[in-house]
């Protein structure tokens, strides 16, 4: 089976924005070109790739796992065009870096400004999702590199895992649980108190509730959040005690201390992580070399 190259791109971009309109304005061609390419792809293939309504398009089960081969081969394509660009000359290009929205505020922001001071002709884009997630992105090639805390189970035997940073997580609290200040908690006896957490599909979460099975302490959180910098605040203003990492606060505020844990709490890393089967770009190598000079 032999199907032109050009079909398939026309697919990955009706289904990337589930219109043939927005397709077609993308690619630079009409709506009925992007239709007639479709039906042409569904023939060739035996099977529909899109179920269409009067209001919205949606893809069949049969468009879904096209999807996913298709949308890593189209990332992998446009990564050597990019690279090959790049090879003749450095004066222009690109660097896609996914990681969550802790780890690009309060670890990435010195690294992004140094680099553009570097090299202001290198257009830097980010993408904020879970580290989770950004390992998904990392697989399909949307992505040049991701920021990630470890552990993060969801990285593969296909990725390169480079370790750039250490630390450590802490439980945080306002003034309002003050009796705390100074003293030797134990693990067990945060269960009396309104623990504030991040949400479970997290790496953070995760390890915190590996850390809890691996001690034999039960704590159930009262609030679940999807934002650090969410879990700060609350804990500013006495809704709880936070869980977060160390890097994440201002070690001069004053509206906050640190809870003195007995147990000893587990190191964990930030790590670079890139796909093996993507060729690194030389804005990438360049980046990667910042944070590890």
């Amino acid at each position: 089976m032999k199907i032109n190259y050009e079909l398939y791109k026309v697919f990955y971009y009706v289904a990337k924005h589930l219109s043939f309109s927005k397709a077609a304005d993308e690619l630079f061609i009409s709506q009925s070109a992007v239709s007639q390419s479709i039906k042409s792809l569904e023939k060739e293939l035996s099977t529909s790739l899109f179920i269409r309504s009067t209001k919205k398009v949606s893809l069949s089960k049969e468009g879904e796992i096209l999807l996913k081969h298709i949308e890593p081969a189209l990332n992998l394509i446009k990564n050597g065009e990019r690279n090959i660009q790049e090879i003749n000359s450095f004066e222009k290009g690109e660097i896609h870096i996914g990681a969550n929205d802790t780890i690009s505020k309060d670890f990435l922001l010195p690294y992004l400004q140094r680099f553009h001071q570097l090299y202001p002709q290198i257009h830097i884009q980010i993408t904020n999702r879970t580290s989770s997630t950004c390992v998904e992105l990392l697989k399909q090639g949307a992505v040049d590199l991701i920021i990630t805390n470890l552990p993060n189970n969801k990285i593969t035997d296909f990725m390169e895992v480079t370790e750039i940073f250490t630390f450590k997580d802490i439980f945080i609290s306002g003034y309002d649980f003050k009796q705390l200040k100074g003293q030797d908690i134990e693990l067990k006896d945060l269960a009396d108190y309104p623990i504030l957490m991040l949400e479970k599909k997290t790496t953070t979460r995760r390890f915190f509730d590996e850390l809890m099975d691996k001690f034999e302490v039960e704590i159930t959180p009262e609030v679940e959040l999807g934002s650090i910098d969410l879990l700060i605040e609350m804990a500013k203003i006495g809704l709880g005690i936070s869980f977060v990492p160390d890097y994440c606060i201002d070690k001069t505020n004053k509206e906050l201390f640190q809870l003195d844990i007995k147990e000893e709490l587990p190191k964990r890393k930030l790590a670079v992580v890139t796909n093996k089967n993507i060729p690194f770009s030389i804005a990438s190598k360049k980046f990667m070399e910042l944070m590890l000079s």
